[in-house]
């Protein structure tokens, strides 16, 4: 019979942090995608996206080298998210400040309400501005943010405290059983050797 050996099993929160990870670095690689389509290097308020990106960047190389740098990760991160933000607002009011100029809402645009007009600005129902786009680069840095949850526990713990962890054995058991001849072979010997124990011995005088 073949011996079973038991696999070791990965850790689910190191698999979950790698996972945010990778998809931080693919939402890095999107968000320059789309802003080189769209030409986004005229000026310097374009130029903004590109080194929120490098920064960006930085920290996830940071974080994939020295996981227990959590709090610098953290707080670029956080830079970039606040940034994302800003590009969010900015480009919301870009939209907002062109509604008068589009010609379905050039002479109703005043007669709307507050809310209303916002909206239009936010959902690019008005204006140039895509609002979503910067958007993407702030949830790339909440990925990565999240990724950093544990980060330093795992990189300090000892590797006797993570073998107890996962407490399987380096040498599986054996759980070859015996074929059924050589079982009765040996429950036959045993049986006559009991016997011959018990027997009475002749060459012993016999007490009077």
């Amino acid at each position: 019979m073949t011996p079973v050996r038991h696999a070791r099993r990965a850790d689910p929160l190191h698999l979950l942090r790698g996972s945010l990870t990778a998809l931080t670095a693919l939402g890095i690689v999107g968000t320059a995608f789309e802003l080189a389509t769209l030409k986004h290097w005229n000026g310097a308020m374009q130029l903004v996206p590109w080194v929120a990106l490098v920064v960006l960047g930085g920290a996830v190389m940071v974080h994939a080298g020295r996981p227990d740098r959590t709090c610098l990760v953290r707080v670029l991160a956080a830079v970039v998210l606040v940034t994302s933000l800003f590009g969010v607002l900015e480009h919301a009011v870009v939209n907002y400040e062109s509604g008068p100029l589009d010609q379905r809402f050039a002479e109703t645009w005043d007669t709307l309400s507050l809310w209303l007009r916002w909206w239009y600005a936010i959902t690019r129902t008005v204006g140039p501005a895509p609002t979503l786009a910067p958007g993407m680069l702030g949830q790339a840095a909440a990925m990565l943010m999240l990724a950093t949850i544990g980060a330093r526990a795992a990189s300090t713990e000892s590797p006797a405290r993570r073998h107890r962890h996962h407490p399987y054995p380096r040498r599986p058991p054996d759980l070859t059983y015996p074929r059924s001849d050589t079982l009765v072979a040996a429950t036959t010997t045993g049986a006559a050797r009991r016997v011959g124990e018990l027997a009475p011995n002749r060459h012993r005088r016999p007490r009077w």
